[in-house]
């Protein structure tokens, strides 16, 4: 995938794009959320990532819980597509997209370790919803505010 959005990258320069991708919901038996701090910006964030060619919104969402994490996610409820200004993001690097994202949302596995992608994010932790940190990447807070509202708090 890296060399799908190299290869875009060396044509269009850090000009913003769209880009669909998938993110993951994944709570704990305490109904917490998992969230990864992102090694490239220090912000909190969800597992996901951007689609590869030929993928569905769903195969993306499993492999990106799985590079990140580690997790092998069972079932995967369908959350909502969230698209529009406000997910729109810059990188430290400039570039810039518009990020188009199906979320979805899953239990961790009972007895799962998490094993960590340190090339992406630098620690991970489970969240209250009322202890959701300030420093969460701005296209995230709308995702989990939605989430917020499905599981009543």
């Amino acid at each position: 995938m890296k060399d799908y959005v190299a290869d875009l990258r060396r044509l269009v320069g850090t000009r913003p794009l769209i880009f669909p991708g998938s993110s993951v919901v994944i709570v704990d038996a305490d109904d917490r959320v998992l969230l990864l701090e992102r090694a490239d910006t220090g912000g909190w964030g969800l597992p996901g990532g951007i689609m590869e060619p030929g993928e569905s919104f769903e195969e993306t969402g499993r492999r990106e819980v799985k590079e990140e994490t580690g997790l092998e996610i069972g079932v995967l409820d369908f959350l909502g597509v969230f698209s529009g200004a406000e997910y729109y993001y810059r990188y430290p690097n400039g570039d810039e997209v518009f990020n188009v994202t199906a979320v979805y949302l899953a239990r961790i596995p009972q007895g799962a370790a998490i094993t960590l992608d340190t090339a992406e994010n630098s620690s991970w932790r489970f969240f209250c919803l009322k202890d959701i940190p300030d420093t969460v990447i701005a296209p995230e807070q709308p995702i989990l505010a939605e989430y917020a509202k499905v599981a009543g708090q």
